[in-house]
């Protein structure tokens, strides 16, 4: 099996407007704005994609797939290594297709326009099928099913469900569906707290800046484990399913959907899954 090299991106990557909608700039908070030192670093390997294509991805015997890493169980850091499942299963399609993977981490709402302009061929970073993100990038086959949660302080009575975001101020990552579904609240009243990363939106929750977190309910978990004192409302939010998204028209979403189906019949998306989500 090729090795993942997780490579980092830099370079401040300009917001489209196909990806506006998904929230893309007009952050409403300081931390938003700041860019991780994990992402500093460009190495010689992500730079050789630079003037790739839809027509002309995986030219060079490897392929680049955008992510955020600071999702986990999805991708986050080990050792630092990209790990996760879906770093696995992007390893797994690679080697079905024959190509090297190498992992560019950065901002979630950057992936969208990396893979548009072809600075990556594909992205995976627990991302949603949505009509919005439909109209600036293709979707491959859907690979999992995710459940959207909200994070609470233990014996808050300020959000027991979200019924209560009119009246509170609501944490997301920004750019994601959290973030999307969320918006819509902003009309009714609610201050929408957006975050580069998930653990910032909990970090503000812990010190009191935000009354809940709308995230993924497996991250959702992980912050638990990690920050005592919080706590998922039980009923969930909104359910939702994952696949890749590649640029419009890119001869990958054919190649994608074979692999992932032979994936699927080994039972090696399962067995992915499985490793790092517990029953």
């Amino acid at each position: 099996m090729k090795k993942i090299i997780s490579a980092v991106l830099a370079g401040a990557m300009m917001c489209s407007a196909a990806v506006a909608f998904a929230g893309c700039g007009g952050s409403k908070n300081d931390s938003s704005s700041k860019t991780d030192d994990s992402k500093s670093a460009t190495s010689d390997s992500a730079s050789t994609n630079d003037e790739a294509t839809a027509d002309s991805a995986g030219a060079n015997g490897t392929l680049h797939m955008a992510t955020n890493a600071f999702f986990e169980p999805y991708e986050y850091y080990e050792n630092q290594k990209i790990v996760g499942i879906d770093a696995e299963i992007a390893e797994a399609v690679c080697d079905k297709l024959g190509y090297s993977l190498v992992i560019d981490d950065m901002d979630f709402d950057s992936i969208i326009t990396a893979v548009q302009s072809g600075k990556a061929d594909f992205g995976m970073a627990g991302m949603t099928v949505t009509e919005e993100r439909m109209q600036a990038i293709d979707f491959t086959d859907t690979y999992t099913n995710a459940i959207q949660v909200i994070i609470v302080k233990e014996g808050s009575d300020k959000v027991k469900s979200s019924e209560d975001f009119a009246t509170s101020t609501i944490g997301v990552q920004m750019g994601t569906t959290g973030d999307i579904y969320v918006t819509d609240f902003e009309e009714k009243g609610a201050v929408v707290e957006r975050f580069n990363k998930g653990a910032d939106a909990v970090l503000a929750l812990t010190q009191d800046k935000v009354d809940a977190v709308v995230i993924d309910n497996e991250p959702a978990k992980a912050f638990v484990a990690q920050n005592e004192g919080l706590t998922i409302l039980e009923e969930p939010f909104e359910n939702e399913e994952y696949a890749i998204c590649v640029a419009k028209g890119s001869e990958l979403t054919e190649k994608i959907n074979g692999a992932l189906k032979q994936l699927k019949e080994e039972g090696k998306i399962d067995e992915i899954i499985k490793k790092y989500i517990k029953a």
